[in-house]
């Protein structure tokens, strides 16, 4: 693969699956019908999810280089990693469930999707050609470079989201597939394929969830459970940094490309589901339902998730990290605390706007008006 497993960004996520009462179709879409048609208002509950997720994506990229210095924060890098995607990933999936195809969908999958994707996929390319002094790296399309492969995984689950809301059991189908992923080194780098597969229980999870799925985990009793599990995660997590391989979590590789027999690839894959899927309902728990000042950044998500790894590579190739305070504990307070400004800053309006065209175009001028399509109720993104 062209991203390295230390590069193993997310993250959404980088998602932007928009938290409105009723099902959006994608998590990269942007300003929504929800938001435009009237009696219809965003759930704050599902805005603050997605900031405070991608928060975490941006802390634990920022991680990255301290990992061999602090077990510590290794441990923190292993529990944030456990829980940032799946949720991102699971969140999508939620707001997916409206997917049917038609051509408006398929408009806005092109335009939130495949349109970031291949400008960004572009565009880290000609970047790291510059930071890693690289000046051969070919653009590949088919091959996702570092925060890319995300999109491209969005596309291949939304596309078959028909598929997954027909079939009688979706949830262990897509286990299965995951599974057996892992027993193959042969899948190739087009689409960066392993994650899409191996990435794919969340999604379809997702899929499955109703809103009262959310308001269970939404009560006090779990919010007060969240707490003890969060403790022993870290505790875990702790003990298992010199005994576990955390780039398991990447879910980028086969059991044999990770130097372990095979038939810990699907075992590993029903631990890490059950594991993650734990730690997501917690996180959920944990996430304010009512409006806060950082609500409204849940809708720039995808600006967030985007933008933040050029500063991440960036700081990494200019030698930020060579400073010898930067390897005790101010420093990893400090580069905590900064990855959270700068994401946090990228989600404004502001950046928004600035890289509008890129993440959302309008695209109108590439299909035809159906007027027929266009008077039918529009699902929501």
């Amino acid at each position: 693969m062209r991203a390295s497993p230390n590069a193993s960004a997310e993250p959404p996520g980088a998602t932007q699956a928009h938290g409105h009462t009723g099902p959006s179709p994608s998590p990269t879409a942007t300003a929504s019908a929800a938001e435009r048609a009237p009696g219809k208002q965003r759930d704050p509950f599902f805005d603050n999810a997605k900031y405070l997720a991608i928060v975490l994506v941006a802390i634990g990229h920022s991680w990255e280089p301290l990992r061999s210095s602090s077990r510590s924060v290794t441990a923190l890098y292993t529990l944030v990693y456990a829980v940032h995607m799946p949720a991102f990933i699971v969140i999508s999936g939620y707001f997916s469930r409206s997917f049917r195809a038609t051509p408006p969908q398929i408009r806005r999958l092109l335009g939130g999707v495949v349109v970031p994707y291949v400008v960004f996929e572009t565009a880290y390319t000609l970047y790291t050609r510059w930071t890693d002094h690289q000046p051969d790296r070919a653009i590949s399309l088919l091959d996702p470079l570092y925060l890319t492969w995300f999109l491209a995984a969005l596309f291949v689950w939304r596309l078959t989201t028909p598929i997954w809301k027909h079939v009688r059991q979706p949830l262990p189908l897509a286990l299965v597939i995951a599974m057996l992923a892992t027993l193959s080194p042969s899948i190739g780098n087009d689409l960066d394929l392993q994650r899409v597969l191996q990435f794919l229980p969340y999604f379809v999870l997702g899929l499955c969830l109703k809103p009262e799925h959310f308001q269970l985990v939404r009560r006090p009793e779990v919010r007060q459970l969240a707490v003890p599990v969060f403790g022993c995660a870290l505790v875990v997590a702790y003990w298992s940094v010199p005994r576990f391989d955390y780039a398991w979590l990447f879910h980028n590789g086969s059991a044999e490309q990770l130097g372990v027999p095979a038939w810990e690839g699907p075992l590993m894959t029903l631990a890490l589901f059950a594991c993650s899927t734990l730690l997501v309902a917690c996180f959920l728990a944990w996430v304010p339902r009512r409006r806060t000042w950082f609500t409204a950044l849940g809708a720039g998500t995808l600006y967030g998730y985007l933008l933040h790894g050029f500063v991440a590579q960036g700081a990494k190739s200019w030698g930020w990290y060579d400073t010898s305070w930067m390897r005790g504990p101010l420093g990893e307070i400090t580069v905590t605390v900064v990855a959270a400004v700068v994401v946090t800053a990228l989600c404004t309006p502001p950046i928004r706007r600035l890289f509008r065209f890129a993440m959302e175009p309008e695209l109108r001028w590439a299909f035809r008006r159906d007027a027929d399509e266009l008077a039918r109720t529009p699902y929501d993104s």
